[in-house]
This record gives structure tokens, C-alpha cells and sequence, in this order.
């Protein structure tokens, strides 16, 4: 599709489903050089007109609010929202009538996610919300000289049949991008094919990397790309070098959720942009990353716990963009790993390994088993690899000592699934 019926299309769906979209998107690009304080003071501003709201047209908030003393008038800064309870995923769907508003003279659509925790959420999205996460995309893609009518590859889902593919062909045509079912030679060889006249390819984080890696082994490549993004999933030191080898690009960090929108977008110089004028972020007492969405009218989420161990900063990108920052984004808190004597987040690999690439710039890709208190088996792709054991078994008694006994045991290469990666699996 050349690019020309491409724009056509997207701005003919713009107007059934996004007619506030391109207007959003202007707000969003007069925004994009503020100074701090100037999109700290958007930010509180927003906040008090959506919380407002909230507590007049939402039966849930309306009783939280109260149980809080808590008056949305009377914010004098975003941080007076910490009065306010943590909101979980279950309390999401165990409350869902009750938080959704009344009163709204807005288009409503239905969004469905059940994310890494498989708890199914049904919520109603309105225009508004949907059109600021889609123009904050866009503003974002704009850093990498990228229109969302841009030709792109989609690497997304799981294995489904033949006539679900051609479905689901059909609805990315619309929308000029095509994807990856199955990582059988062939297919991949298609795919490739067609990326050489796209813009970028984007999905998790993982997938992105196997594609890269049956580029350079099968010497598709270089394809190169205006921009390679992973999303979902932290972003493992391992990735680059064969999505730089097979794209020319190291895989940028897109953050957010179904039910919370965009919260971060990495740009070209490496800092992880928050969304400020559209989200507050908090950080709880054991660490875990908390949003509060000031464009989710319809079904608010306030001080959302997403799961997600994240290291916020105050720095400025060199980009010159003055929003805050994500420093790192460190994946789910997920299950804790069970030693003889006590137990350890699971997140702590994500430091073994990291430090191997920091110290030693050794990077590995790794998946992490536990059947047994006490006993972790580790895999680690590449059987070449294995001349780092000494390394690895030093980083793993630094955060571990001697609680629990590793095996270690060296792979060709992961499987290759069209899903989501688990880093961490524990069957205790």
C-alpha cells in the first residue's frame, strides 16, 4: 500500500473512531518543549479537573473520597493523591460498576485485557482517553520520523489457525502492517521480505530479539529500519547487538497498559519520556510503580498498582525534552524465589544479569526455573556461553549466598513462542 491510500485510510478511520485524535495530538506537540514546571503545573491542573469529576459521577470514588477526607478542590499538589488507597487489578473487576462514571457525553468503547496475571478486565474506554494514548504515540513516533500510517511489522500473539490468521491479515492491512505467525524458515523469510520497505517493527520485547536473530543467521539482513520497538517486557542487555546487527537499531522501550494507556516512551537519545500531562506515577513502599491516568474518564484508574518494579529519575534527557524520566524499567515484582532459609524477589536475576553486562559486558539471555525450595535450575541460551559459569556463579552467590543451589545448563536456543516470556517460572 503506498503511503498516500495509506494516510487516506488512517484519517477516514480517525474520524469514525478518534474524531479528537489529531486535536489531541497538536495539544500534545505545543506541550512537548515545556519547560518542567510549566508541565508540572499542566499536570496538577489536569489532575484536579479529572478528580473532580471522579468523585461527583463515580460511586466508587465518590465513597473513597469521602472515607479519605479527601477534596479534589482543594489539590495543591499532585502528590495530595498518596491520602488515597492503592487500587489493584482485582478491585478493578471485583468494584468494575461501580467505578465506571455516569454523566459522560462521550463515545464509549469496549476494552478487554487479562495481562500477565490472567484476572480477565472488562472496562469502557472513552473517546477521549483512546485518542490521548494514540496521540501520544504519535508524538512519540514523530522522534523517530514516523507517521502511524507508516508500513510496519507486527510481531504479536500467539499461534492461532489458519483462518483466524487470514482475519487478523486482513484487519492489519487496514492498517498497513503485517505480522509474524510461525518462526518456520520460510514465513520468516516472507516476513523479511516485506520489512525492507517498512518503517519499524514492534511487539514483545522477546520476539522482536528471536526475529533479529533469525535474520542474522539465516544473512537476511541488514534491514534497516527507521526504529525496532519492544514492548511488554523488559528489554534484556542481550537484545541489542542482534536487533543492531539485523535492523541497525537497538529495540526501544515502549511502557504502558491496556488499563492505564501510555505511561513512557523512549526516544532516540535513550531517556524513557513519561507522559506527564497525562499521568501522575508514584512509586509505593516496596518499590512497586503506582499511575494514576488523568484521561481515563470513564473508568478511572487512581494510583494504579501495576506490578512493575520501576526506577523513576529526575534528570533531563539530553534531548532536551523536560519530562521526567523512567531510569529503568525492571519488569514485574512477580513471585518470589524460595531459598533453604528465606525467600528473594525474583526480580533479583534482573540484577545478576545485569551486572554481568555492566561489569564484565557479558550478555546473556536467561530463563529461570524453581520446582523445589532451595533448588533453582537456570538456562542460558548458547552453549558457548558456558565459558561464563565462573562469572554467573559469582553474581548468583552475591544476592543469593549459599540459600539456594543452582544448576546451570546451557541451551542451542529458547523455543520459539509467539507469546509473552516468562523470566522467572516457580511451581512452589
Amino acid at each position: 500500500m503506498n503511503s498516500t491510500l495509506a494516510r487516506t485510510i488512517f484519517e477516514a478511520g480517525v474520524r469514525v473512531r478518534n474524531p479528537t485524535l489529531f486535536e489531541q495530538y497538536d495539544y500534545l506537540k505545543s506541550t512537548e518543549w515545556l519547560s518542567r514546571k510549566e508541565l508540572e503545573q499542566i499536570q496538577l491542573e489536569g489532575a484536579e479537573r479529572f478528580l473532580r469529576f471522579c468523585g461527583t459521577h463515580s460511586s466508587y470514588y465518590h465513597r473513597i473520597f469521602r472515607e479519605a477526607s479527601f477534596n479534589p478542590s482543594q489539590l495543591s499538589s499532585v502528590s495530595d493523591i498518596s491520602r488515597l488507597p492503592e487500587l489493584d487489578k482485582a478491585t478493578l473487576i471485583r468494584e468494575n460498576s461501580l467505578i465506571h462514571t455516569s454523566g459522560l457525553n462521550e463515545k464509549l468503547r469496549l476494552a478487554e485485557t487479562s495481562g500477565t496475571s490472567g484476572e480477565a478486565l472488562a472496562f469502557y474506554r472513552n473517546e477521549k482517553w483512546d485518542s490521548v494514548n494514540r496521540a501520544a504515540l504519535m508524538r512519540s513516533y514523530d522522534w523517530y520520523g514516523i507517521k502511524p500510517w507508516d508500513k510496519n511489522g507486527y510481531l504479536w500473539g500467539y499461534n492461532i489457525s489458519a483462518s483466524q490468521s487470514r482475519k487478523v491479515a486482513l484487519l492489519d492491512a487496514i492498517q498497513n502492517r503485517f505480522r509474524l505467525f510461525r518462526y518456520s524458515e520460510s514465513e520468516v523469510r516472507g516476513f523479511c521480505s516485506r520489512l525492507r520497505n517498512s518503517s519499524y517493527i514492534s511487539g514483545y520485547s522477546s520476539m522482536v530479539y528471536e526475529v533479529a536473530k533469525c535474520v542474522n543467521e539465516l544473512e537476511l539482513g541488514p534491514i534497516p529500519l527507521k526504529m525496532v520497538k519492544g514492548t511488554s517486557e523488559m528489554i534484556l542487555d542481550a537484545y541489542h547487538p542482534e536487533t543492531v546487527k539485523a535492523f541497525g537499531k537497538n529495540i526501544t522501550s515502549e511502557y504502558g497498559a491496556a488499563e492505564a494507556g501510555l505511561i513512557a516512551f523512549e526516544c532516540p537519545n535513550g531517556g524513557i519520556h513519561v507522559n506527564i500531562e497525562n499521568v501522575i506515577l508514584e512509586q509505593n513502599d516496596t518499590g512497586e510503580l503506582l499511575v494514576t491516568n488523568l484521561s481515563s474518564y470513564s473508568f478511572p484508574v487512581i494510583r494504579y498498582r501495576l506490578g512493575d518494579m520501576v526506577t523513576l529519575s529526575d534528570e533531563t534527557c539530553s534531548c532536551g525534552r523536560n519530562h521526567p524520566l523512567i531510569k529503568s524499567i525492571l519488569g514485574r515484582k512477580g513471585a518470589n524465589v524460595q531459598g533453604d532459609r528465606q525467600t528473594y524477589p525474583a526480580l533479583t536475576f534482573y540484577y545478576v544479569f545485569k551486572n554481568l553486562a555492566l561489569e564484565k559486558n557479558i550478555l546473556l539471555n536467561y530463563k529461570a526455573v524453581q520446582n523445589s525450595k532451595g533448588e533453582v535450575t537456570l538456562y542460558v541460551e548458547d552453549k558457548t556461553n558456558e565459558k561464563y559459569q565462573k562469572d554467573i556463579d559469582l553474581q548468583l552467590r552475591r544476592y543469593f549466598g549459599g540459600d539456594i543451589r543452582f544448576s546451570t545448563i546451557y541451551i542451542d536456543r529458547f523455543v520459539n513462542e509467539m507469546k509473552k516470556k516468562q523470566y522467572f517460572e516457580t511451581s512452589l
